[in-house]
């Protein structure tokens, strides 16, 4: 074997938890890797809150994050998780629904849950040098010595011999490759929202509110999810211990609320309600609750508005290979998933540890790079495909009484 290394030089387009998390393996792996974001600040849009993390994402995690990294992936981690799902109607009603165990729910140092802006600042932790924000993507060429350009739209250029896209649900690297396999809408309309723990709130609300993941399931097709995020240490904290000078923001605990319905109750069209912002979000969802159980109203009342926003639902199905070679597809430029349980996110993950296995092989001259394209993803098109199917069963599932446009995914 081979022990040697070719020096490869890798270019990540998209600073996303995917985007990054790669660089950290190649960098891990000792690969040369730079990342450009579109966005001016690790903050530039909303992302989400609270983001479940399956022991298949927290083994990539590991695998592909420097030791001083892991160690505030755990102090920052959820503290509380770990009671289950409760199933209530809009009146609090108990509602029967499916048992869910935790293979981890005895491991103290488990990480089952993180904030997604904590994770992601702790995915930049080292990458100072790495990582370039607003740099937005405009094009690329493939040269014939095989190097491959990325072109921004300030005029400067990065080149590498591999260009990675982990530009998202709307990859502008897909379009240009010619895969034709783009998201499909499932007809899903959801409000992202975070809802401050502040005391006077935990004061008003039983402890079975508080503990575990909630969803209510009103008998008129809308659906809202609760699910807490009850820091280990606080970031500030974890940081000015485990990594002293580094920059984790800071965050009291919250609750993750997501508001669900079907695009035809919302009552407007989507450039409407995509265009609204977090006021009128909130005064749409507390109309469309005013009748719901007390507790219910008490927990909406104290919604950060800011920090809210609007999504529509796709899906990629069936997910399309990308023709091996120096442009390889990551995270949701491939395989876009409904937010049910964070699997998309895992699964980008689970994308980037995959992706340094056989990006280092080729640097170590023991496969071509269009070779180590080919094997990543046919291991990746296994698990994603099946993560997939997942995420839409939980997304049918928690979403029961809407009518979930399953029909698009098949056409």
């Amino acid at each position: 074997m081979s022990t040697s290394r070719r020096g490869l030089r890798v270019v990540v387009i998209g600073g996303g938890v995917g985007g990054l998390c790669l660089a950290q393996g190649l960098r891990k792996a000792g690969l040369d890797v730079s990342v450009y974001e579109r966005d001016d600040s690790v903050r530039g849009r909303n992302q989400g809150y609270r983001l479940h993390i399956s022991p298949e994402g927290e083994r990539a995690l590991r695998e592909c994050l420097p030791d001083r990294a892991q160690a505030l992936l755990t102090a920052t981690a959820n503290s509380r998780y770990g009671y289950g799902m409760a199933i209530y109607d809009e009146h609090l009603n108990a509602q029967p629904g499916p048992e869910i165990t935790d293979p981890r729910a005895n491991e103290v140092t488990k990480v089952d849950a993180v904030d997604r802006v904590t994770l992601r600042r702790v995915l930049l932790a080292g990458l100072d040098e790495v990582v370039h924000f607003g740099k937005r993507f405009t094009r690329h060429e493939s040269r014939p010595d095989g190097k491959v350009v990325a072109h921004f739209a300030d005029g400067t250029v990065a080149t590498g011999d591999v260009l990675v896209a982990a530009d998202g649900g709307n990859s502008l690297l897909r379009r240009a490759v010619g895969v034709r396999a783009e998201p499909r809408d499932l007809g899903v309309r959801t409000v992202f929202g975070r809802i401050p723990l502040a005391a006077e709130l935990r004061r008003a609300l039983p402890e079975v509110l508080q503990d575990r993941f909630t969803w209510v399931i009103g008998s008129d097709g809308h659906k809202l999810g609760l699910m807490p995020m009850a820091f280990r240490t606080r970031p500030a904290e974890a940081a000015a211990r485990l990594w002293p000078g580094l920059d984790l923001g800071d965050s009291d605990d919250y609750f993750m609320s997501v508001f669900s319905m079907h695009r035809t109750a919302t009552g407007m069209s989507d450039d409407e309600f995509l265009a609204m912002d977090g006021t009128a979000l909130w005064e749409f969802v507390r109309e469309r609750t005013a009748d719901w159980h007390p507790d219910l109203r008490t927990v909406l009342r104290y919604a950060d508005v800011a920090e809210t926003f609007p999504v529509a639902v796709r899906a990629t199905a069936p997910i399309e290979l990308w023709e091996p070679g120096t442009v390889i597809p990551l995270g949701d430029a491939v395989h876009a998933m409904p937010p049910s349980g964070g699997v998309g996110a895992n699964t980008a993950v689970r994308d980037a540890a995959t992706l340094t296995r056989a990006l280092l092989l080729a640097d170590r001259a023991e496969c071509s790079v269009a070779e180590a394209s080919k094997q990543y993803q046919a291991e990746m098109l296994a698990y994603a495909t099946e993560a997939t199917a997942m995420s839409l069963q939980v997304a049918k599932w928690s979403l029961k009484r809407i009518d979930f446009d399953e029909s698009v995914l098949a056409g």
